[in-house]
């Protein structure tokens, strides 16, 4: 049967825990806690006694995950530290985690627990808040354990310090694998809003600075994403677990473009990753893409898609709030990726563009590797020929019409380019 939470009042919590320290079991020293040495006191506490600290950046994803699907304001957690029902939900997070294993290398919490027992003390603040340990006391909880063992921190321990205490021991390298990516990002922008710079929170996480820099810069450009394109902001589940390579490689990949051609570059990498199972490979092999051969694929899938390529006068915005990225709208030129861009994000228009656009990528990606044979050219006509004969204009809603003769006439006006650079290698002018 699952633990059920039953939360001792805060004035009560404080007073058993006060109580206790002036007798503890014994004295631990701990390391990191304002630079210095702490003897801190261990003492025994009824298992109910300590609560979750809601501020976890461990259980980031999954806290934000659960707003998203039960549409909860954002403080739900933060502000539902002393809430029965919100540190019962936290608890079914934590249970979760502890019963998680890491491939052959990292034992549940939950089974090391049941074999060996707590083997430390958790850390908690005076008033009985678990600053280090969440998991573990869920898994005892779940155990059915009725005491567990608690090590208390000074009464006046500040929420800052205690972020201080959470990073110190993130960056110890056995316990950094038990963070994803995204709760990582969240704890360093913690630690960057509490006036650290990067080369402070980079010693302090011991790890180089770049890379600090690096997990910043992949978490803005996860948030744009799931805000401007996939309308689901803070719905950090959808990018945890085979995303992070991607939104990494972004911040690089669009460094020296400008505006228009970065955020179309974006509109690229989101379009891919969106539809990585029709990819013939992971979205890694297709970096190109979406970076120094950006402007190519667009190109090659405005062509396919019988789209304008050249800037020309920005047309009317359509009334539509379906695309929020933002552009200059003072700009009297219309930029020559917004044809593009639009078919992607436009519902009506994104399967075709979507393939058009894996299509132009592979085309672009095996042209700049020098891949491309001396049958490429009618491997390639001779699919697209496969393709068109398998149209059947009978089966065509009415509405489709418009773009089809769109789609022919663009065909007709390729087919005839080539064929007149055909007619020119054939009299040997090529």
């Amino acid at each position: 049967m699952a633990y059920e939470v039953k939360l001792t009042a805060p004035a009560e919590r404080e007073a058993i825990i006060a109580k206790s320290i002036k007798t503890p079991e014994r004295y631990l020293p701990f390391h990191h806690f304002r630079d210095k040495a702490y003897d801190l006191p261990v003492i025994r506490v009824p298992a109910d006694v300590p609560v979750y600290r809601m501020e976890n950046y461990r259980t980031y994803t999954d806290q934000h995950e659960y707003l998203a699907k039960d549409k909860l304001p954002p403080n739900y957690f933060l502000s539902g530290q002393e809430v029965e029902s919100v540190q019962q939900v936290q608890h079914g997070i934590l249970a979760k985690l502890a019963r998680k294993s890491v491939a052959d290398s990292v034992v549940a919490v939950i089974k090391v627990l049941e074999r060996e027992g707590q083997t430390e003390p958790l850390l908690v603040t005076a008033t009985g808040v678990v600053v280090n340990g969440n998991r573990r006391l869920a898994g005892l909880r779940e155990l059915g354990i009725g005491y567990v063992e608690v090590m208390v921190l000074p009464a006046d321990a500040s929420a800052d310090e205690i972020v201080d205490i959470e990073a110190s021991l993130q960056g110890k390298p056995e316990t950094k694998l038990d963070y994803d990516w995204i709760g990582d990002a969240q704890l360093i922008n913690r630690l960057l809003s509490m006036g650290r710079t990067a080369r402070q929170v980079a010693d302090q996480l011991q790890r180089p600075v770049k890379e600090i820099e690096n997990a910043r810069a992949a978490l803005a450009e996860a948030d744009l994403y799931l805000k401007e394109w996939a309308k689901a902001e803070g719905e950090y589940g959808r990018i945890s677990e085979d995303a992070e390579q991607l939104f990494a490689d972004l911040p690089k990949r669009l460094e020296k473009k400008d505006a228009k051609l970065a955020q179309a570059s974006r509109v690229i990498a989101w379009s891919l990753f969106d539809n990585r199972s029709k990819l013939s490979g992971r979205v890694y092999n297709y970096n190109a893409a979406f970076g120094n051969l950006a402007a190519d694929v667009l190109e090659r899938t405005a062509a396919t898609l019988g789209l304008p390529t050249k800037s020309a006068k920005k047309p009317e915005a359509p009334d539509t709030d379906d695309f929020d990225i933002d552009v200059d709208d003072d700009a009297d030129e219309w930029s020559q990726y917004d044809a593009v861009v639009g078919a992607l994000s436009d519902e009506a228009t994104r399967e075709d563009a979507v393939e058009s656009l894996i299509e132009a990528s592979l085309t672009s990606i095996e042209v700049a590797k020098g891949q491309k044979d001396s049958e490429s050219a009618l491997k390639a006509l001779s699919e697209a020929n496969s393709k068109l004969v398998s149209v059947d204009l009978t089966r065509a809603g009415v509405n489709t019409y418009g773009g089809i003769r769109k789609q022919l006439e663009a065909i007709e006006s390729l087919t005839g380019k080539l064929k007149a650079k055909l007619t020119e290698l054939e009299s040997g002018g090529g």
